[in-house]
């Protein structure tokens, strides 16, 4: 699936051309085996296409879809960006289209659902890089320990940390709802609470009443009761979380499939169960799709175009979803995962992908939404919180983001 190209850009010497890859940082650990990825992708793409360089540049994930947005507005955009939402690039037609981009057997071997949360008024534009489901995440040794079962409702989940937090467990239920991944941690309990960030039809409801009422649930019941360790949520991000939950100091946390591998080279022992609903199961959980793009600035679609079709090759997919231990975005990719006994951990993930629900990635406004989830949600959890507030508050503007776009 590789093109050979010649350069026809002034980007380097000789007509060579650079493209310029921005993408997110998956390493639980804070090292640079992202870097090292791409770094090798881009050797082997460049082997194998005369005359294209491929600048690689990788940023935290707190960090990339703002340092993204802070180069397209000042005229700087990368050529390829990998970052958690492209709705308001497409919408501003910044951005080539799949169809402009990809050859035909890459673009069909996409996940269908996948595929479709790509659209922007039916035309595709984000290309789903990787994806993930998540589930409540706990301790089996500890839980052993304190005699407790896995919780199969929200006052199940409030016992249990009770139970723990007498033992003398660190963080009890680690709540990372600072401005890591907020938005993510966020839309687990909505779901779970039988709410979420859009209604049927696609309207935002950010203050509905079941989210609210999971954010009163959360305020009085968990962090009220001093039973979320001792960062507060708000300071608290998802990679410290998954740490401490590797070091063997947390009980629950909501994780995605890349925690089981950071957790099993420490020796923790990890039972994974849907997270509960206040009764118990919830209608819904939540996937998560991290997306690919190629912005139009500097001209370069014919490379752009080439080097994604390197990248979605299966060797390369399934090389990133082993490293992290998560789920593959194309039909075959995943079937061979799927297929594969050493992959079994990642199986119930899997299987819950199809049915699972997504941000609202393809609405124009949502990386502004998200990124006012960032930073607002953590206080709602607070000693002065006020979620009906808060959650309205965030609800209104989000509405407003959405009409002026």
């Amino acid at each position: 699936m590789t093109v050979a190209l010649s350069g026809c850009g002034s980007s380097g010497s000789g007509g060579e051309v650079t493209l310029k890859l921005v993408a997110a940082d998956y390493d639980p650990e804070g090292g640079d085996s992202t870097k090292r990825y791409w770094d090798g992708v881009a050797t082997a793409f460049e082997a194998k296409n005369q005359g294209v360089k491929i600048d690689v540049t990788v940023h935290d994930w707190k960090d990339v879809d703002r340092e993204v947005a802070e180069m397209v507005a000042a005229g700087k955009a990368p050529d390829i960006a990998q970052i958690g939402a492209y709705a308001d690039y497409a919408a501003k037609d910044q951005l080539y289209s799949v169809d402009d981009l990809l050859s035909i057997p890459v673009q069909a071997n996409f996940l269908a659902p996948l595929a479709d949360a790509g659209e922007v008024n039916r035309v595709p534009y984000g290309l789903p890089f990787v994806a993930s489901t998540r589930l409540l995440f706990y301790n089996e040794t500890l839980f052993t320990r304190a005699g407790l079962k896995a919780p199969t409702t929200w006052d199940e989940i409030g016992s249990a940390a009770a139970a723990l937090e007498r033992r003398g467990v660190k963080y009890p239920f680690a709540l990372p709802l600072g401005t890591e991944e907020a938005q993510a941690e966020t839309m687990m309990w909505m779901l779970s609470a039988g709410g979420g960030y859009t209604d049927a039809v696609g309207t935002y409801q950010i203050d509905s009443e079941p989210n609210v009422r999971a954010f009163d649930w959360l305020k009085d019941d968990l962090v009220g009761k001093g039973l979320t360790g001792p960062v507060a949520p708000a300071k608290l991000n998802r990679k410290t979380a998954f740490t401490a939950f590797a070091d063997g100091e947390v009980g629950m946390l909501n994780g995605h499939p890349s925690l089981l591998q950071q957790a099993e080279k420490k020796g923790v022992e990890v039972g994974m169960v849907p997270l509960p609903g206040p009764n118990g199961k919830p209608e819904s959980s939540m996937g998560v799709a991290d997306w690919m793009m190629g912005f139009k600035q500097n001209g370069h679609r014919e490379q752009i175009g080439a080097f994604l079709d390197f990248a979605y090759s299966d060797d390369n997919v399934l090389e990133f979803a082993d490293q992290y231990d998560l789920l593959p975005v194309t039909v075959s990719a995943s079937e061979a995962m799927s297929e594969d006994a050493e992959h079994k951990k990642l199986w119930p993930f899997l299987e819950a992908l199809p049915e699972s629900t997504l941000y609202p990635v393809d609405k124009t406004s949502w990386a502004k939404v998200s990124e006012s989830i960032k930073k607002q949600i953590g206080s709602v959890v607070g000693p002065d919180g006020d979620p009906a507030g808060t959650l309205g508050s965030i609800g209104r503007e989000a509405m407003a983001t959405e009409n002026a776009e």
